[in-house]
């Protein structure tokens, strides 16, 4: 039988738990002191097993963007972002508040949880004024 992916308590159920609670975090390496994510329990850079949580700044810029079609029934279409934090990693989410068709490459965003199925997820909102220079 194969052990699961995320034990109990492991990095994933500890990540999704903050989540669950509000909070976003990410990772920083005790060895090469590099940002990680999406949490893992080995450094991704250099192979170091002590990964400490922390809470980002959140902001960052979308370095690509697409919107998914889909029915208005299912909820309508849908933005899909690839986001670099400033602190040097780069994820998966969505652009909220501003039509899909406003959502461009190196707009500066902030992210924020929102709880979507009862669980936490990272979403971003863009900045604007002088929040939003890159």
């Amino acid at each position: 039988m194969t052990p699961p992916l995320d034990p109990a308590g492991g990095v994933l159920a500890r990540h999704q738990a903050a989540l669950n609670d509000g909070t976003f975090l990410i990772q920083r390496c005790g060895g090469c002191r590099k940002a990680v994510y999406f949490p893992r329990a080995l450094c991704p850079h250099c192979g170091h097993g002590e990964l400490a949580f922390e809470a980002p700044q959140g902001t960052g810029t979308v370095y690509a963007a697409t919107t998914v079609r889909r029915k208005a029934e299912a909820g309508g279409d849908v933005n899909v972002s690839l986001v670099d934090l400033d602190e040097g990693v780069r994820l998966m989410s969505r652009v909220e508040g501003v039509p899909c068709s406003d959502v461009r490459i190196g707009q500066r965003v902030k992210a924020r949880v929102v709880q979507q199925n009862g669980q936490g997820v990272v979403v971003f909102d863009l900045l604007v004024g002088e929040g939003a220079k890159a």
